[in-house]
């Protein structure tokens, strides 16, 4: 079955790894250590528990509706069937502009982390970028099966070291590599466990929120699945053992082991080799623990573009066949890809280029400020749809037993999730405003101004991330009512049928199929 021009060639294996992939990403590596130092060994992993939770019932939501409709444009497209076209047009654009900026990101963390290789040469690190941007170009034009092949073998990578470092961590911890016993002193250190109290908390909400960002990319993967009725829930599933396992984990022995005051930790460009993954590497006596784990950060660089650049493409595949962008956009050719939205995407990466000017510890700073807030706009959104969702199938007579995927925790988790959700939303809003800087004044020394101007860029940076999203969302949603006059859509009008997977009797049997124990256990993981 072909949707758009787009093939079904993800197997399950694909799906499952592709799930992973989203789940670990640079965030992790290059922020996790400026979390621990804000907010404090609780404060990180709180904000992570708390963020994690969130996430969980917003892939649940996911995971019904995408069973059901997988739909090229994912979660996208559900405001436009079952409340207001308006939602879907602002949401298409606001996730394919998300998507625009966190490639850039990636691309300029990218300069950073091979700057570690060639400090002290002359290298111009600009030209890594570009490498990596010719590079996904050739990559996501030979089609999904080559997509899916390459996300699946560098989650396998992201995974053994994940898994490496907990071991690791545990033995650096008990004293047993590095012969320091490091227990839980570093949770009664000065400032520990909640360094900055409330206000250090809060700050950490939207890095944490962009660590975190590509996992609901299940969605978007489910349009060009085999098999959405077994692949998606099985995907989605895995979601919270994998947030405890390789996040909270994670962060709890980082923050055990490296102290939140430790001048290591302050990443101020995002180097890799000054990531706390890195500095429990060095600490258990690997001595190239360095250069293996800016290896490993740079291949989940590679990672993070090349799912981007996938679901940027199918984002402009979507507001290409439903008229909110050029028609020759959404043209795709004998393999299945969008050649004209994967040159546009490649376009918007050049983006990342302006690190030659302005550094790219700056360009990834600024970029993870506005995708953290765009990010989590999406994720509200996301279950705001599904409650909707869930009200027209049962207007229009429908039972939840009809659906080949019912949520779990529906609805008391998914309103815990809501109010985490709005609860972080108006505490990074409410961040950005608060504390403005004040202008020393004309007789202020060099130190002070330069002091103020610092603060006026983080200040200027803080009310970009957290406003960002909201001016440019309301302004597309009203403009596009204003333009195309749109109504709101009565839950029995709802369209729930089109769209719709019908598995064949193959589907079905596959389905059926159950593998050994053991199997089915890895799964979880790997």
């Amino acid at each position: 079955m072909d949707q758009y021009g787009l093939k079904r060639d993800l197997r399950l294996r694909h799906m499952i790894m592709i799930a992973i992939s989203g789940t670990i990403g640079t965030g992790l590596f290059l922020t996790s250590g400026t979390t621990i130092t804000t907010a404090g060994p609780g404060g990180a992993l709180l904000a992570y528990t708390i963020i994690g939770i969130w996430l969980v019932f917003v892939c649940q939501a996911i995971g019904e509706i995408a069973t059901l409709l997988p739909l090229p444009g994912a979660f996208n497209a559900w405001g436009g069937r079952v409340f207001d076209e308006a939602m879907s047009f602002q949401m298409t654009w606001m996730y394919f502009i998300n998507l625009a900026l966190i490639i850039p990101a990636e691309l300029a963390a990218s300069a950073v982390i091979v700057g570690f290789w060639t400090e002290g040469s002359n290298f111009p690190l600009w030209v890594v970028p570009l490498i990596i941007i010719l590079v996904m170009i050739a990559i996501n034009m030979v089609g999904v099966r080559a997509y899916g092949e390459l996300e699946y073998w560098f989650s396998i990578l992201k995974v053994v070291t994940i898994i490496m470092f907990i071991i690791c961590g545990i033995l650096v911890d008990a004293g047993v590599l590095g012969g320091v016993k490091y227990g839980m002193a570093a949770w009664h250190v000065e400032g520990a466990p909640f360094k900055g109290g409330f206000i250090g908390f809060i700050t950490t909400l939207v890095s944490v929120g962009y660590s975190y960002a590509g996992t609901e990319m299940i969605g978007v993967t489910a349009a060009e699945s085999r098999n959405p009725h077994k692949h998606v829930p099985k995907a989605v599933n895995t979601v919270p053992l994998r947030i405890a396992f390789f996040y909270l984990v994670s962060v709890f022995l980082l923050a055990s082991i490296v102290e939140n005051n430790d001048k290591s930790l302050l990443n101020e460009n995002s180097s890799a080799a000054k990531a706390p993954f890195t500095i429990v590497f060095a600490k258990a006596g690997i001595n190239a623990a360095a250069n293996y784990m800016n290896a490993v950060v740079l291949s989940s660089v590679f990672s993070a573009i090349n799912s981007n650049i996938y679901v940027a493409t199918r984002m402009l595949l979507w507001l290409s066949k439903n008229g909110w962008a050029h028609k020759y956009i959404g043209y795709t050719n004998a393999r299945g890809v969008p050649q004209v939205a994967v040159g546009i995407v490649s376009a918007f990466s050049c983006l990342s280029l302006i690190t030659i000017f302005v550094g790219s510890g700056v360009v990834f700073q600024w970029l993870v400020s506005i995708i953290g807030s765009i990010i989590f706009q999406s994720w509200i959104l996301i279950l705001f749809l599904h409650f909707r969702f869930r009200y027209c199938w049962k207007k229009q007579g429908r039972s939840v037993s009809d659906l080949p995927y019912v949520s779990w925790g529906y609805p008391r988790g998914h309103i815990l999730a809501t109010i985490i959700g709005c609860c972080c939303i108006i505490a990074t809003c409410y961040l950005s405003v608060i504390n403005p800087p004040h202008y020393p004044g004309d007789n202020a020394s060099p130190a002070q101004l330069e002091l103020y101007r610092k603060a006026r860029d983080q200040y200027a940076q803080g009310l970009l991330g957290a406003w960002f999203s909201w001016v440019c969302s309301t302004c597309l949603f009203l403009g596009y009512k204003f333009v195309r006059k749109t109504k709101f859509i009565k839950a029995e009008n709802a369209d729930l049928a089109t769209g719709r997977f019908i598995p064949t009797t193959s589907d079905e049997e596959d389905m059926r199929r159950r593998r050994p124990r053991w199997r089915r256990f890895l799964q979880y993981f790997v």
